[in-house]
């Protein structure tokens, strides 16, 4: 219909009262999601798509989703984030430390032996975000932070069973602090994006990797692997990676009233917990994968972690000093962070 003709019709129906042309304001809105996880994974079946789900039924149909896992619309997982700055799509779940020192004051959930509990670290990181650095992501409409289960360490030939036994070895890391961490313990890091693992396990490239139970199905890690090393449940875990889910601003500025009250419904805190939970939930599915296959698991003793702990411990400092140097107070940032996940745990 020309823009015209639907004026003219419009006002026409406003003078007689005709009911059905007021639903033409109604206009479905469809926003492109798009992510770099598989779409066999736990990620996107127990916590992407029912996320979309849950918008497109509170909003009555008027909001739709297209759905891309696995970088499907193009480019790679470093340019996720500014795909959703940029618009190239609406929607986006990224890790903010694929580009590296971009957002330097969450990587504080990223330092070592931070947290245990996803759902309660999630909870946190929505309030560190809000309260300590609300200008983090400023270039995008902001929809959850969360983070993954404990980090856990993957090995195709050599178990694991204290910090000497990483000397020497290869490990992909998935963000600047794990892999300074992975450096700290004696192993040689190796940055890169999750879905290049499998290639890097299979060619040798890496000796091993650290990744959370949830997602090793799910890029087939349990296969290339024979050895599995965890932290005791009881205390903090190894590391855990930040995540957030980020919309393009214009797209969600230029949304009707009550489509942003759907979206606004469907963010922050409560959202961030959902997915922190939802992924550390999967966690038992994922070992019962390497379990099943007879691979090896180790859990390290109490003393055996303490030795972690006192190997990586300068991380924290360096951090710090870092933020201090970007003009930010680190301390405080790390005494807020520590101070909020004990605080939603509860």
């Amino acid at each position: 219909m020309q823009r015209r003709s639907f004026v003219q019709s419009a006002a026409a129906a406003a003078v007689l009262g005709v009911p059905h042309l007021s639903g033409l304001a109604q206009q479905t809105v469809t926003l492109k999601f798009h992510t770099f996880m598989a779409p066999m994974s736990n990620v996107w079946l127990t916590m992407h798509k029912p996320w979309m789900e849950k918008v497109e039924k509170d909003s009555g149909g008027r909001i739709k989703f297209e759905a891309y896992p696995a970088m499907q619309l193009g480019g790679t997982p470093v340019q996720l984030y500014d795909q959703a700055r940029d618009g190239v799509v609406d929607v986006v779940w990224t890790l903010p430390g694929n580009t590296a020192g971009r957002f330097p004051r969450i990587e504080v959930f990223e330092l070592p032996f931070m947290m245990n509990n996803a759902e309660a670290t999630s909870k946190a990181y929505w309030e560190y975000f809000q309260t300590q650095c609300p200008d983090e992501f400023k270039e995008t409409q902001v929809i959850a932070v969360q983070v993954h289960g404990p980090g856990v360490i993957h090995t195709v030939n050599k178990e694991i069973k204290s910090v000497a036994d990483l000397r020497g070895l290869k490990m992909r890391g998935p963000t600047r602090q794990v892999t300074k961490l992975l450096g700290s313990v004696g192993a040689i890091p190796v940055g890169m994006p999750l879905p290049q693992i499998p290639d890097a396990l299979s060619k040798g490239t890496v000796d091993g990797c650290v990744i959370p139970w949830e997602v090793v199905p799910s890029v087939k890690v349990h296969e290339l692997t024979k050895f599995h090393s965890e932290f005791p449940a009881s205390g903090p875990a190894l590391y855990t990676t930040t995540f957030v889910m980020a919309m393009n601003k214009a797209r969600y500025d230029g949304l009707a009233p009550d489509l942003k009250k759907v979206i606004d419904a469907n963010s922050g805190m409560a959202a961030s917990a959902f997915l922190g939970r939802t992924q550390q939930s999967n966690d038992p599915n994922g070992r019962k994968s390497a379990t099943d296959r007879n691979n090896t698991i180790h859990t390290f003793t109490e003393a055996e972690t303490q030795e972690f702990i006192k190997r990586s411990a300068a991380i924290d400092d360096e951090w710090v000093a870092d933020m201090d140097k970007r003009g930010f107070k680190g301390a405080q940032l790390l005494s807020s962070a520590k101070a909020l996940i004990v605080k939603h745990k509860g």
